[in-house]
């Protein structure tokens, strides 16, 4: 464990870790409550057979779901062909729900009603072009009984307070809790999974540069950039005092030139190094000279000229030999970051790689030789005929015959951020009022342990090169499934099925009956398990296994008429606890088998 990782372990007081213990202790009330025959019948439930894996350096990874190894077959027997004309085919329920399940956190009952009155086109629009209001930041959250950030009174704003050490790992925390309520929160928009793409695709690690405000900031640059220019993405996190803090850049002098940037630009945020021929550690070296005498107080980006080495920065036939001149003064680096940054731009696969990036992140992880001629390079010139406009690529993308093909349905599985906040937003699972700020950072808090625990931790992936199952061959999307993070996935809905994450004041669970009856037509079990399966599975199942669920609905009992009589009674007197606890147990078995389930783990 680093020093940094230990700080931040330490500093996170008592008060706030407690939750932890509330939430397992209430998921153990329901049990308590039953008789040792039904608590015998429902752990056999859990026993959960897991096929056996086969090792990767220090996981084990686990054979791929049934139904996926099964689409991963068609897709191998008869690989699409379609590319980018525009899709023309039907537009029903699975073609709303496969869009919303890529482009947003997962699709909603009333996000796929209201798109449904839409044409593909008018819902594509209206996702990619939403109203954006620069959300209001974070503030002092997290003051509790055991620790008070000395600089900042509790519910005022941190994003101006001068580096405190004993505050920082608390304000860090706030910050990527309010980052996971703006996901919560993010309506029928792409910019916030785009913020999570460009997070991804140019990372800070919020542990190796922990100062609170300075990581608001950088997430403030993928928000506000996500659906513009990428140019000026780059050239304003290359500038951004939390990116100058992580690569090193704010130590970047004429008189003793660091590398670290000048590598990462062009490996991982521009060029990429898959190439038979790439640029050369010459080009690190004179990217790194032309990149010295950007300094940061954490607050803002300054250039000292006197630290600027104003020599000519030479790159080699990779980027056609150019010559970028030296330059002395105070608009120097400015001048000379510019062209660099065209030299980059002009470089013809800058556009292929990023789009190959998008395309793994928003279609499938894999690039065939066919999609690479009918989808990327394509795609790529669309980016450099828009001067690296964004919004472009994403319309042609989402509304091309290739996006909708059947399959790339349920033909990758959910990442944990996918997943956790899917479940969030699909059961519209309510978080504290605004007014109970230390129980939405502790909920929050909560939410973003337990995706680290399936190996997504926002705010912090693994190293620079983001997670690596949007690049790491050939497990990809895979490597989210293993043998510690497949039970962790399982917990994580339990908890929220059962008993939910607890604050001081406020629980944050499933509401089954709520959810159930914001279906279509829930007195009809079949119309009940269809619709929910729909929304919830990224491939359809069979009637056989259909089958299967209907008996939980109906406790065994041999007619579905029960389940009707069951709920009509409820919605008679809904406030008789004994007709809602029947139900309510009835849902809660339901959507434990159902949430367990490979197909669940699909998109």
């Amino acid at each position: 464990m680093t020093r940094k990782k230990r700080l931040l372990h330490k500093k996170i007081s008592p008060q706030v870790r407690r939750p932890h213990i509330c939430s397992f202790l209430a998921h153990t009330k329901p049990f308590l409550r039953m008789s040792h025959l039904d608590r015998r019948a429902f752990f056999s439930l859990l026993q959960n057979q897991y096929r056996p894996g086969f090792d990767i350096g220090e996981q084990t990874i686990l054979p791929f779901p049934a139904a996926l190894e099964a689409q991963l077959a068609r897709r191998t027997a008869a690989p699409p062909d379609s590319g980018l004309a525009p899709y023309s085919g039907p537009w029903t329920r699975a073609e709303v729900i496969h869009l919303l399940r890529r482009t947003l956190f997962g699709p909603t009952k009333t996000d796929v009603d209201y798109f449904l009155g839409k044409t593909m086109q008018q819902a594509v629009n209206e996702i990619l072009n939403a109203p954006y209001t620069p959300p209001t930041g974070p503030v002092n959250d997290y003051n509790n009984q055991d620790f008070s950030d000395p600089a900042v009174p509790f519910g005022q704003s941190f994003l101006n307070a001068t580096f405190e050490p004993t505050a920082e790992p608390y304000r860090a925390e706030s910050v990527r809790a309010w980052w996971i309520r703006q996901m919560l929160g993010s309506g029928r928009s792409i910019r916030e999974k785009m913020t999570l793409f460009w997070h991804n695709h140019i990372p800070v690690q919020f542990q190796e540069a922990l100062f609170g405000s300075m990581l608001y900031r950088y997430t403030q640059v993928l928000r506000n950039d996500a659906l513009g220019n990428f140019k000026t993405l780059l050239r304003d996190i290359t500038l951004d005092p939390a990116m100058l803090f992580y690569l090193n850049g704010y130590l970047n002098s004429k008189f003793a030139p660091d590398e670290n940037y000048a590598r990462e630009i062009q490996e991982l945020f521009v060029i990429g190094k898959d190439l038979p021929d790439h640029f050369t550690e010459d080009d690190v070296k004179a990217a790194a000279r032309l990149l010295t005498g950007w300094r940061t107080d954490g607050f803002s980006t300054f250039f000292f000229a006197n630290e600027h080495d104003t020599d000519a920065k030479q790159f080699s036939a990779f980027y056609g030999n150019r010559l970028i001149p030296g330059r002395s003064g105070p608009n120097a680096g400015a001048a000379e970051l510019d062209d660099f940054l065209d030299m980059l731009f002009d470089h013809p696969e800058a556009a292929r790689y990023v789009c190959r990036k998008l395309y793994r992140f928003f279609v499938f992880h894999e690039i065939s030789p066919q999609t690479e001629q009918n989808v990327i390079e394509p795609l790529a010139q669309i980016f450099r005929d828009n001067n690296y406009d964004i919004l472009p690529v994403l319309d042609t993308l989402f509304k091309s015959e290739h996006f909708f093909d059947a399959l790339n349905r349920g033909a990758v599985i959910k990442s944990p951020v996918d997943m956790t906040i899917g479940i969030f937003r699909l059961f519209g699972i309510p978080l504290p009022g605004a007014a109970d700020l230390f129980d939405n950072f502790a909920i929050s808090f909560q939410i973003g342990q337990a995706m680290a625990a399936m190996l997504q931790h926002v705010g912090d992936p693994p190293n620079v090169a983001g997670w690596q199952a949007y690049y790491q061959k050939p497990f990809l999307d895979k490597m989210w499934i293993n043998t510690g993070t497949l039970p962790k996935r399982g917990q994580a809905t339990d908890i929220l099925v059962f008993a939910g994450i607890f604050g001081f004041n406020n629980r944050a669970a499933i509401d089954p009956l709520a959810w159930a009856a914001g279906l279509s037509n829930p007195s009809d079990v079949n119309a009940l398990i269809d619709e929910s399966l729909e929304l919830l599975f990224g491939l359809p199942i069979s009637p056989a296994v259909k089958s299967t669920l209907k008996p939980i609905l109906l406790s065994n009992l041999p007619d579905e008429y029960y389940w009707t009589v069951g709920w009509n009674l409820w919605q008679a007197d809904p406030a008789n606890e004994t007709l809602a606890g029947a139900i309510r147990v009835r849902l809660q078995a339901y959507l434990y088998r159902v949430l367990q389930m490979e197909e669940f783990q699909l998109c």
